[in-house]
This record gives C-alpha cells, sequence and structure tokens, in this order.
C-alpha cells in the first residue's frame, strides 16, 4: 500500500457535483500540483479549501478540496476530496490529471479494503457499508448501520471471548496444577460451556434468515394455470404494467422478473407461464420451466379462480407444493364464487382487475415468514452467505469437540481443536484471513469506495 491511489467516488453523469478521491502518502502533494490554492499542501487537517484545477495554467474547473490528515480518516492515510462540479468530461479530466501526476488507479473497493488492512475497520464492517450502499428498505438500511457500526462484530467477538475463557482455564489447569483457585475445566464442565457455544450461535443464525430476508429479500414465483391471472397480480404487486394480460391462454411464455416492497418485505417477482398440457411446443417449454422454478424459490404465489372449481392441474400443483411456502391467491373474487376452496391454505381473496385486496399478500407474507415477530428495535443480524457458512462450520468442530470430550481425548488436544475454532470465528471479522478471500470480497465493491 505504498501507492497514492484515485477514483471518482461519485456516480457518472450529470449532476450537481462529483468527487474525486485521492489516498496515500502522497496524496496532497500530487494534489497541489494541479490545485491554484497554494495554501493547500501546508493547511491543517480537516479544511475545505476553495480554487480551480489547472492544466498548464488552464483552467479544468472552479473547485472545494478537502484535506484530510492521517490517521483521522477512512483509510487512516492522507486523504484529499476534491468537490467539482459534475459532469463527465470535466471529471474524467480531473482523474486524468491525478493519474498523470503520480496517483495509480484504485481498483474496485480499494479505499474500503485500505480501511480494513490498516485497521479501521473489520471484515463484517466492510461489508455492512456495501449492505449500506444497498440497502432497499428502512430495515434494511438500520441492519447495515448496526453492521457499520460494529453491533456485528461485537456478536462474533462475544463468542470469541467465550471460548478464550475455556481456552485459558484449560492452559492455566495443564501449566499450574497446583493452583486451588482456579477453576478447573472438568469434562462435564466443557460440555456444559460448548452447549451454551451452540445455543448462542444457533440464535445468531436463525435470526441470519430473517435478516437475509430483510436485506436481500424472498425469492417469488407466481405460479398456476393459464388465465387465472398471474400477469394481472404481477402488474398490480409492481404497480405497472411490467407483463402482457390478454385473455387469450398461454400469453406469457416465458418467466418475468421484477422487485416490489411491500411493507418493508422485497419480494423478488417471477412471473410465470401457465401450467397445462399443450401441444404447443414454446409453451410447453415454458410450462417445464415454470415447475423447474418451484422448486428454486422461497415462496410461491399459487393463484387460482374464485369463479371456477379447482381443476386438475390447479390439483397437480398443489400436489408439488406440499413442502414450499405457499400462498393461495383467488383471484377474481369480484365474480360469483365457484371454487371449492376448504382445503386450500394461507388464503388471499383479491381482485386484480379491481385492484382489490392484493395489500392482503403482503399481510400473508408477513404472517408466513413470522415477520410480524421480528424485534424492530435492534436489527442486529449477521448476515451473508460467507459467515453463515462459517458459523455452521463452527458449529461441526464444537460437535467434534464434544464427541472428544465423551471420548475421553486428551485435555490438550481438545485444548488445540477449541483454538482452531476460535481463529474460525476470526475469518468473520477478518482476524485470519487470506488474501484471496479479500480479493473477492472487495472485487463486489464499486471503484471509488
Amino acid at each position: 500500500m505504498d501507492t497514492t491511489i484515485a477514483a471518482i467516488s461519485t456516480a457518472q453523469g450529470i449532476g450537481a457535483i462529483s468527487i474525486i478521491r485521492v489516498s496515500g502518502k502522497d496524496a496532497f502533494k500530487i494534489v497541489s500540483k494541479i490545485f491554484s490554492n497554494k495554501n493547500f499542501k501546508d493547511a491543517p487537517s480537516h479544511t475545505i479549501h476553495y480554487g480551480y484545477i489547472v492544466d498548464n495554467g488552464e483552467k479544468i474547473d472552479e473547485v472545494l478540496v478537502t484535506k484530510m490528515c492521517s490517521p483521522k480518516t477512512f483509510t487512516t492515510e492522507d486523504i484529499a476530496e476534491i468537490n467539482a462540479h459534475g459532469g463527465i468530461t470535466t471529471t474524467n479530466k480531473i482523474l486524468e490529471l491525478l493519474l498523470t501526476n503520480g496517483c495509480e488507479l484504485a481498483t474496485p473497493g480499494e479505499f474500503t479494503k485500505r480501511a480494513f488492512l490498516n485497521g479501521r475497520i473489520d471484515l463484517t464492517e466492510a461489508e455492512g457499508i456495501m449492505d449500506l450502499i444497498n440497502s432497499k428498505t428502512p430495515e434494511a438500511r438500520e441492519m447495515a448501520l448496526n453492521q457499520v457500526q460494529g453491533k456485528v462484530s461485537n456478536l462474533i467477538t462475544d463468542l470469541r471471548d467465550d471460548l478464550a475463557s475455556i481456552i485459558a482455564n484449560i492452559e492455566v489447569n495443564i501449566d499450574y496444577p497446583e493452583y486451588e483457585d482456579i477453576e478447573e475445566m472438568t469434562t462435564l464442565k466443557i460440555k456444559e460451556k460448548l452447549g451454551l457455544l451452540k445455543t448462542k450461535i444457533n440464535k445468531i443464525l436463525k435470526q441470519s434468515n430473517t435478516g437475509e430476508i430483510l436485506k436481500t429479500g424472498i425469492k417469488t414465483a407466481i405460479i398456476g394455470r393459464p388465465n387465472v391471472g398471474k400477469s394481472s397480480i404481477l402488474n398490480c404487486l409492481v404497480g405497472e404494467e411490467k407483463a402482457i394480460v390478454t385473455s387469450i391462454q398461454g400469453t406469457t411464455r416465458d418467466s418475468i422478473e421484477a422487485s416490489v416492497v411491500i411493507d418493508n418485505i422485497i419480494l423478488n417477482l417471477i412471473d410465470t407461464a401457465g401450467i397445462r398440457e399443450t401441444e404447443d411446443l414454446v409453451e410447453s417449454i415454458g410450462a417445464k420451466k415454470s415447475l423447474k422454478i418451484i422448486d428454486e424459490v422461497d415462496l410461491v404465489l399459487f393463484v387460482v379462480n374464485y369463479n371456477e372449481k379447482l381443476t386438475l392441474e390447479d390439483k397437480k400443483i398443489l400436489a408439488k407444493l406440499q413442502d414450499k411456502n405457499y400462498i393461495t391467491i383467488v383471484n377474481k373474487a369480484d365474480l360469483e364464487k365457484h371454487i371449492d376452496d376448504e382445503n386450500l391454505k394461507n388464503k388471499v381473496y383479491v381482485s386484480a382487475l379491481k385492484d382489490e385486496n392484493i395489500e392482503g399478500i403482503g399481510e400473508k407474507v408477513k404472517e408466513l415468514f413470522n415477520l410480524e415477530q421480528i424485534e424492530t428495535s435492534d436489527l442486529t443480524y449477521l448476515t451473508g452467505a460467507r459467515n453463515k457458512a462459517i458459523l455452521n462450520k463452527v458449529l461441526k468442530s464444537i460437535s467434534d469437540v464434544e464427541t472428544g470430550v465423551k471420548n475421553n481425548y486428551p485435555i490438550d488436544m481438545i485444548e488445540i481443536d477449541l483454538r482452531n475454532i476460535w481463529n474460525l470465528l476470526g475469518e468473520i471479522t477478518g482476524e485470519t484471513y487470506d488474501e484471496e478471500l479479500l480479493d473477492q470480497l472487495f472485487s463486489r465493491f464499486c471503484v471509488g469506495k
């Protein structure tokens, strides 16, 4: 990290301002080469300076430049931020001048990566920054902010502290058996403490599933036979004509995707082709694809008609849904009732034509996923496939240690296994890491962040 990096931190395009960020040991020296304000280089930290960006005497733009000295910066390095007028040509020209005068172009997420490597933040906080940028609901924003503030890191720190306490006691028992005032880590006590640790981890994992729903949404398929109003329901939920709606069976030949936020819950919707036996090759392929999608989603909105009895096709779909989370949407509730709905589960009666009771779908989703029971006062959840995979690996390792304790393995071997678990938990926060992991994680960030 001996280089000084630069990148555009605001979205490219026409806007009121654009920000070009520079970080590194030569940040002030390089900016001073192209900044007309000669007082900038020797100015105190955390001050803003007015002037022009110039190139061989030619004024490029009127700017404000913020100076922030190490270590009280995001990366803990010297940072200069150039606030220029928004616009692609001007912004790119300023970046070009910085690169010409000694900066290197930052890679995706390199500013945040430097913040991590310099000890400013840990990995969960870094992931929280990206989640904050991508948040789509108030709950997702609050969860991400809690992660940025280190509340999620504290969950892992507490687990590591519990393990460290067990390890320390075992080591004292081994090295100083004559100390009678130190708690003896008997087999029973180790099992008891590991049991409490597993309970904590299982609680974190359970809550993480809720956190994932709040953060990324529920992958949802709208399923049913032709002409029950699947596309009309999609359009009602989204609030626009996303799908073509006609009275002709088989209009929807392929899946259509859209996202909608209902009561702060993100539904990632897939409107599928109607499922029925048909000689039409294209429609038949669409129907097979719809059946396959059922196995790939978290929730199915199963649509039937209020004014018709359940058909054989309806019953076949229903049989396939028995092991899935599904809501039965009884559409066309404005017409005369003919449906035999006594055995249908999680029913919501709607009229897509008249846009009636569409909000009932969101209420049923919250009920089905127990989202009404979420404790909204403290949305501190560990999310992300990487973190959940590590916790599941930790649970497996703890079970292996419990087996070793049961089989009377030597206490020093158990202590080694516990220390490995302690290191494994450290991978979540970045106490232990490898370069490949960092490159993969920060490559998902935008350039300039």
